[in-house]
């Protein structure tokens, strides 16, 4: 049973100015989601689910999944701030969708084995896809057996502003004990330092895990998000900024010992367009990675 990819594409992309899913970065306007699926069809994912909003759905398949046909199958499902469970009430004034694990629970109905899950405006890099695709082959059939992809720090920073991350602290036999997020993550004066509420700087060692929202799961995981979903909405619904991350999820399942998660290590080097300044840099980086052989000038044939 081949996995499944889950790609999250619904934000549009306020800090970068602009729908930066749609963003041609590539020598012929190739994406950063075209470089992470082109990975994850060599690594042996067998579907693409793209999480979406309706409101670019004409252009997402015209400029991204149409080039896919025959190469992956491929479903959209659309995140929206009204797909919440039955009976649940939230402030009527909200407009911004829940969050990464609302974006994943989109995928509920038509994702039914191991499944990894992506941001479409991050790249991971070929390794990172190779060692998610192993771990989910090896889990099917199983439940409650997770993994997630953990970046070094220092491989993961931008050049153009502070970023957040989620902190993870690892058992010594390499599994997920805890994320914490972190914002405001900078190098400064040759080290790297997070900013804490109350002002203070914290150093970070270089070669921390974090996660970059690069996971494995099994399909388990919906059943326990959905109720989650329900408990956070009764909490939390009335807040116009409330937020369902997956962090939140996976931290309470790994605490009370109801699935485990396992911590991948990847020297893969992350880079996205967090800022409209990370562009050159991320269109100078694909062009490197090109002319090392890792891709092909021309992913995608039409």
């Amino acid at each position: 049973m081949k996995p499944t990819l889950i790609v999250l594409a619904a934000g549009m992309g306020s800090r970068y100015g602009g729908l930066k899913q749609l963003d041609g970065l590539g020598p012929n306007g190739e994406t950063i989601m075209d470089y992470s699926i082109f990975d994850a069809i060599r690594a042996g994912f067998g579907k693409a689910v793209f999480v979406i909003r309706h409101s670019f759905a004409k252009d997402f398949k015209t400029k991204i999944t149409d080039k896919y046909q025959n190469l992956i199958d491929v479903e959209i499902v659309f995140q929206e701030v009204t797909e919440v469970p039955e009976h649940s009430n939230y402030n009527p004034a909200r407009e911004k969708p829940w969050g990464t694990n609302h974006a994943v629970l989109m995928g509920k109905e038509v994702v039914r084995e191991p499944f990894a899950v992506i941001n479409a405006d991050d790249f991971y890099g070929q390794e990172s896809f190779e060692a998610l695709a192993d771990f989910l082959r090896s889990v099917a059939g199983q439940q409650n057996a997770y993994c997630m992809v953990a970046y070094r720090l220092s491989n993961t920073l931008s050049e153009s502003g502070t970023v957040s991350r989620g902190v993870c602290t690892v058992s010594d036999d390499g599994y997920l004990q805890r994320i914490v997020e972190r914002t405001a993550i900078e190098e400064k004066r040759g080290t790297i330092i997070y900013t804490e509420q109350q002002g203070a700087e914290v150093e970070l060692a270089p070669e921390t895990p974090v996660s970059m929202n690069m996971w494995g799961f099994t399909p388990d995981y919906f059943d326990y998000s959905w109720q989650f979903f329900k408990e956070f909405l009764k909490a939390d619904g009335d807040k116009l900024k409330s937020e369902f991350y997956i962090p939140f999820a996976v931290n309470k399942l790994i605490t009370d010992r109801t699935a485990t998660c396992k911590a991948l290590k990847t020297s893969s080097k992350w880079f996205g367009v967090t800022y409209a300044e990370d562009r050159p840099q991320v269109i100078s980086n694909i062009n490197s990675l090109i002319k090392d052989g890792l891709y092909p000038e021309k992913l995608f044939n039409g």
